[in-house]
């Protein structure tokens, strides 16, 4: 069991300063026991306390990264059992696995499908990251090649065998890519341990099928001085491994179990004989509460709605999504170009500037900040006002970029039109349309007064 909140505070400077991010030292303890801070974010913790209170402070599921650059995958580091008591972190990197008895023109089709499934949606980028290579020959020579010719797509990798032999060699040529080593079990974990520790890596320990037998496991590795670990219990069948994900989760955060506090992989081309199949299994473990999910292919029938899953489901509930503030030149304007103004509210403000381009009219769009509030919403709780607006126009620095004097707000906002109108004497407000379908046919014909 961790320290309390208590014994925690009886070891902080007690200055409430405030730069924690809360008003006292009391509550940042009850947050450090609770697992929602860390002890970083004290900037006057004596060494002696820091050293007492690191692995207490630690988080419950330990965070770890595998892979490097725009591919790699960050796991762990939950603090909660449920998405709307704060959010989850770092949302469950999906991979494909390729083996060493696959053909080459499956292996290429795969690669091929994993650069092709990338889709722009309100400003990210959604893809799978990884590719899961598995040793079926022994080769380790054939191993390592693989594993190289798909690390060529930049993806993260997973290396996956039975053989120490296999995954030293294997690992000896790419561990700058910070691969996960896949995995440790009852018969190999010292052999395994040494390849991980040796080449500083993450590694996977694979149970048989109890979390008995994951314990044992992540404590050997943790002996031996290895911190960053992936549990696969080894079940294959979903009913038990969703609860097992369950158990995992409870025992971490509640119970602070530090053998169980660690990020999990889910085979779900192992727990399905299909696609479709394996959709549904890795759909369930988005939820509940796998890190990594491994498929047999790259579709992208399959990936895309597990895409939209994983974005809802790890988009923090409590803060919504955002644009900057500023202005955004759409289709080249010049001094003559009609000037929209818009919310921050992130679907708005793609839905609106898509629609803007897809009129190939140029066009300046204005967004203002409304705390990620959509027009009606921010109009009604008075962030999108003739006043605030009026102050966001002045301040932006359109003026300067026009020549013509028409500012053009939503069509839900033109409540606000007279107010603004007196808060930028000289321009005229023109009402555009209610509805964002219609902004293109506004555009092509609106003429500046």
């Amino acid at each position: 069991m961790g320290l309390t909140g208590i014994q925690i505070f009886k070891m902080l400077p007690k200055t409430n300063c405030g730069e924690c991010g809360v008003p006292t030292c009391l509550a940042f303890a009850m947050n450090l026991a609770s697992g929602k801070a860390e002890l970083e974010s004290c900037p006057y913790v004596s060494d002696e306390a820091k050293e007492k209170l690191a692995a207490e402070s630690a988080p419950p599921i330990r965070p770890l990264t595998i892979g490097t650059g725009d591919y790699a995958v960050k796991v762990g580091g939950e603090t909660v059992l449920f998405r709307h008591e704060k959010t989850f972190v770092n949302p469950p990197g999906f991979a494909a696995m390729v083996t060493t008895d696959e053909d080459d023109a499956s292996v290429n089709g795969k690669m091929e499908r994993f650069k092709a499934a990338q889709y722009e949606r309100v400003g990210l980028t959604l893809r799978a990251e990884m590719f899961a290579v598995k040793d079926t020959t022994g080769d380790a020579g054939k191993f390592t090649a693989l594993a190289k010719k798909v690390g060529e797509t930049g993806a993260s990798l997973i290396l996956m065998s039975d053989n120490a032999d296999v995954l030293k060699a294997a690992v000896a040529e790419l561990k700058d890519k910070k691969p996960l080593i896949y995995a440790a079990t009852a018969a190999n974990a010292d052999a395994v341990g040494a390849v991980a520790k040796e080449a500083d890596c993450p590694v996977a320990v694979k149970g048989d099928g109890s979390i008995e037998s994951v314990i044992g496991l992540t404590e050997k590795l943790s002996g031996m001085g290895i911190k960053d670990i992936v549990i696969d219990t080894g079940t294959r069948d979903l009913k038990k491994a969703f609860e097992e994900q369950t158990v995992i989760r409870r025992a971490a955060l509640k119970d602070r179990f530090r053998p169980l506090g660690f990020p999990t992989i889910i085979l779900a081309n192992e727990m399905a004989d299909d696609l479709m199949n394996e959709s549904l299994v890795a759909a369930t473990f988005i939820a509940k509460y796998g890190a990594l999910i491994v498929f047999s292919d790259f579709q992208a029938h399959s990936l895309f709605p597990l895409f939209l899953d994983r974005l809802n489901i790890y988009t923090d509930p409590q803060r919504p999504m955002t644009a900057e503030q500023g202005i955004y030149p759409i289709n080249n304007p010049d001094e003559n170009a009609p000037v929209l103004v818009t919310c921050n509210f992130s679907l708005t403000y793609f839905i609106v500037s898509s629609e803007i381009e897809a009129s190939r009219v140029p066009a300046y769009l204005c967004v203002q900040d409304t705390e990620g509030l959509s027009v009606m919403t921010a109009w009604a709780a008075g962030k999108f006002s003739g006043e605030t607006v009026g102050t966001f126009i002045n301040k932006c620095g359109i003026k300067d970029k026009i020549k013509h004097k028409s500012i053009v707000i939503p069509g839900y906002a033109a409540g606000i039109s007279g107010e603004l109108e007196e808060e930028i004497p000289g321009y005229n407000v023109v009402v555009g349309p209610r509805e964002a379908s219609q902004i293109a046919k506004f555009l092509k014909t609106w003429k500046p007064e």
